[in-house]
């Protein structure tokens, strides 16, 4: 299982940008997809996620300005952030919880967190 994730960059203080992530492999399933971050000499946090079911969660600091969605047939997951501030500077991670794999004909397992490798996102003015 691979996800990849693209549309970061660098944006003004109060500008929007939107991040798309796709997950490919023999997925049958994938439980939760969301998108977590990091900055520099800070821990990885929890930006947004969201159950196949709909149910989004979001941070503290980015609730009413950033919004997730997903498209279970694709296998995709998107987070639109707008008002964005400097401190929301950070590489910004895909993840797909409980990834559920066909291997071959008959066999069917559930795959831990799988993430992606990042796309860097920069708030400056």
């Amino acid at each position: 299982v691979q996800l990849v994730e693209s549309g970061g960059g660098e944006v003004q203080p109060g500008g929007s940008l939107r991040l798309s992530c796709a997950a490919s492999g023999n997925i049958l399933n994938i439980d939760t997809m969301g998108w977590y971050r990091q900055a520099p000499g800070k821990q990885r946090e929890l930006v947004a996620s969201i159950s196949s079911g709909g149910s989004a969660v979001y941070g503290d600091s980015v609730k009413g300005r950033f919004t997730i969605s997903r498209d279970n047939a694709k296998n995709t997951t998107t987070l639109q952030m707008n008002s964005l501030k400097p401190e929301d500077t950070a590489v910004y991670y895909c993840n797909a919880d409980r990834v559920v794999v066909a291997l071959g004909a008959s066999r069917i397992i559930t795959l831990p967190d799988r993430w992606g490798r990042g796309t860097q996102v920069t708030v400056s003015s």
